[in-house]
Parts: C-alpha cells; sequence; structure tokens
C-alpha cells in the first residue's frame, strides 16, 4: 500500500508560480511511477505530468509543456511538480498517484489540492 499526501495549492495571479509536493509513504514507494493529474470542474481528469522510479523518462503534456517541472526526491520519497507561468486554464483540483512499475494503470491516488489562477 501506498499513501500519498498532496500539498501546496492555493490561490496565484496569472503569471505566478507554485510548487505542489506530494509525500508518498509504504515500504515501495520510491520504487513506483509517480504522476501528477488535474481536473478541471466540468472536464474529465487529464494526467499533466510523469516520472519513473529513477527518473529516466517524463511526461508532460503538451499544455503545461516549458511551464511545468515535475521532479522527484526519492530519499523523501515525495514528489514535485514545479509550475511557473500559471494561467487561469490551470485551474483545477491537482492529484498526486502513484503506480508500480510495468503497471498500466495508476493505482494509488490522493486526496487532491486546489489551484486557483486568477486573471
Amino acid at each position: 500500500q501506498v499513501q500519498l499526501v498532496e500539498s501546496g495549492g492555493g490561490l496565484v495571479q496569472a503569471g505566478d508560480s507554485l510548487r505542489l509536493s506530494c509525500a508518498a509513504s509504504g515500504r515501495t514507494a520510491s520504487t513506483y511511477t509517480m504522476a501528477w493529474f488535474r481536473q478541471a470542474p466540468g472536464k474529465e481528469r487529464e494526467q499533466v505530468a510523469g516520472i519513473t522510479w529513477n527518473s529516466d523518462s517524463l511526461y508532460y503534456a503538451d499544455s503545461v509543456k516549458g511551464r511545468f517541472t515535475i521532479s522527484r526526491d526519492n530519499a523523501k520519497t515525495t514528489v514535485y511538480l514545479q509550475m511557473n507561468s500559471l494561467k487561469p486554464e490551470d485551474t483545477a483540483v491537482y492529484y498526486c498517484a502513484a503506480k508500480a512499475s510495468g503497471t498500466l494503470s495508476y493505482q494509488y491516488w490522493g486526496q487532491g489540492t486546489q489551484v486557483t489562477v486568477s486573471s
């Protein structure tokens, strides 16, 4: 079992930055592929970024490339999402997720943290 707790959300203005953190607990958390998803009101959940356990493969949605950076600290079993140049359309609940390597679907989810970007 892996437990995920997100933090770092808030209300910012367009152009500002935020850093989200996801603390993972569980014996094998450092070996899991991690990701950030988001869901805006009335929209489907979408994957924003992903990172393998050793950081050798990264994924970004086209909408955030060049603005968001995912990273992880396996010693702290924490994953970060640095979000720069935020736009109103980035407003959503952001979720951290984890899956075992080789698994198709994300198995574990955090409770979510709200990010609101005002224009």
